[in-house]
């Protein structure tokens, strides 16, 4: 009797399994035979213990894996017949009632892919994001160059301002007692650049070399140092010398220090331009791309398998932790990471990505090889030897894949935008780069 797949809830499905018991034993006998003609057993020659002997040291684990395969090659073939699609590893239960004699019987538990519908597309609504990159957008770029390679030099009865480096000594107490990391001497930092809180910044502004000041600070709950933070402090400082920042010059040696060999000026704008622009196009397509995924999620109605979301989420806590290692975190492998806090993400993220497959395939979306290489030449020109790069990454196929799949989603976005409403969006440089 064809076995029946029950529709438990949802995606998930319940099967009974029954195999032979005599099938079993004769498989089990097989291969005990087979390990006792090499078996090395202490007190017999290769070869040469007895059978009864070999069964009770390995028959128990050649029984077990037996019937794990016996089992598996019934529950495939129910699959096969049923035509399922399986998503994650079946449950199995032994079952004990109503169990022919001479068999062994199994309940199987699983989840099912579900059916996934194409959206009307004509009915989203998204955002293509877009910029302009000027001279002025240039020279503001070629400006934070020259504050990067800045040099300083000591200026008497200068007020500290931004983009000064001012040097100074200082103490911190709470209640009136010093902490740990909160005295200094000599201590140097470019001022307006955020290195220090906001209110230890603004009371070092105007102040010259020789002048002192008190001032309180509190702490945010968020601060990096456990033992000070939300407190409430008092610093007293004193400023030993102001330094005024000096930009070089952007000519031949300023462009030969950025990479341009030739020193060429003119040269060097057209490279800055040409960086910037392409670092403005990436991140207007990643906006874009943002907005169609989103609107693309806010589409999606079927339900999704729960054995996918868990193992999303379990990936994801354990880049949690990884990231953790990597800031030197002690105890980043026993710290509690509680998966909930990702499982909303994890679920929308597997519906997602079942509905961009179900649309590559039924808009044959995959990336073609010429895409991957135009987009690997592409990717090259940020590299000072571009044909290496991409004999690199079309020989190496972990790095290809890599753009195979940076590709497939641009032509899941450039698609979408085909067909949905298109609200289109000019963002300013500056937010866009996020330097506004």
């Amino acid at each position: 009797m064809q076995p029946v797949v029950e529709t438990l809830s949802g995606l998930e499905r319940r099967v009974d399994l029954v195999v032979s018991v005599a099938d079993i034993e004769k498989e089990v006998q097989s291969q005990l035979k087979r390990v006792a003609r090499t078996a090395k057993i202490q007190g017999f020659r290769p070869g040469k213990a007895p059978l009864a002997l070999i069964e009770r040291t390995q028959g128990p684990g050649i029984r077990y894996d037996v019937i794990n395969s016996e089992v598996g090659r019934a529950l495939d073939q129910i699959i096969e017949e049923n035509k399922l699609r399986i998503a994650g590893a079946p449950s199995l239960e032994p079952k004990t009632e109503g169990v022919d004699e001479g068999a062994m019987a199994f309940s199987a538990t699983f989840e099912v892919y579900p059916e996934v519908q194409v959206p009307d597309l004509s009915a989203l609504e998204v955002k293509r994001v877009d910029t302009e990159v000027g001279e002025a957008e240039v020279q503001k770029t070629i400006d934070i160059l020259r504050k990067q390679r800045a040099t300083y030099e000591a200026r008497e009865g200068r007020a500290a301002q931004d983009d000064d480096r001012v040097t100074l000594d200082f103490v911190g107490t709470i209640d009136g007692v010093e902490f740990d990391g909160g005295k200094a001497e000599g201590f140097a930092f470019v001022l307006g650049q955020g290195r220090m809180l906001p209110e230890f910044e603004t009371a070092v502004r105007g102040l010259k070399a020789g002048e002192s000041k008190t001032f309180p600070l509190e702490f945010p709950e968020n601060y990096g140092g456990k033992e000070v933070a939300g407190k409430k402090a008092e610093f007293a400082i004193t400023v030993k010398e102001v330094s005024e920042p000096i930009l070089p010059e952007v000519d031949e040696a300023f462009a030969k220090e950025l990479g341009q060999a030739e020193g060429n000026v003119e040269k060097l704008l057209e490279d800055v331009r040409s960086n910037i622009e392409r670092e403005a196009k990436a991140r207007a397509l990643a906006r874009t791309k943002t907005s169609v995924m989103d609107a693309l999620a806010a589409a999606c109605t079927f339900d999704v398998p729960k054995a996918l979301v868990e193992s999303d989420t379990q990936n994801r806590v354990a880049a949690a932790r990884e990231e953790l290692k990597q800031r030197g975190m002690p105890n980043a492998d026993t710290m509690p990471i509680p998966p909930e806090a990702f499982s909303a993400e994890s679920e929308r993220r597997v519906r997602l990505g079942l509905l961009v497959s179900e649309l590559v395939n039924s808009a044959d979306l995959k990336a073609k090889p010429e895409q991957v290489r135009a987009r690997i030449e592409d990717l090259a020109q940020n590299y000072e030897q571009p044909a290496q790069v991409v004999a690199y990454y079309l020989s190496d196929r972990q790095r290809r894949s890599e753009i195979e799949a940076i590709v497939l989603e641009e032509n899941v976005v450039n698609h979408v935008l085909s067909k949905a409403k298109v609200n289109d969006e000019k963002v300013a440089f500056e937010e866009l780069m996020g330097t506004a």
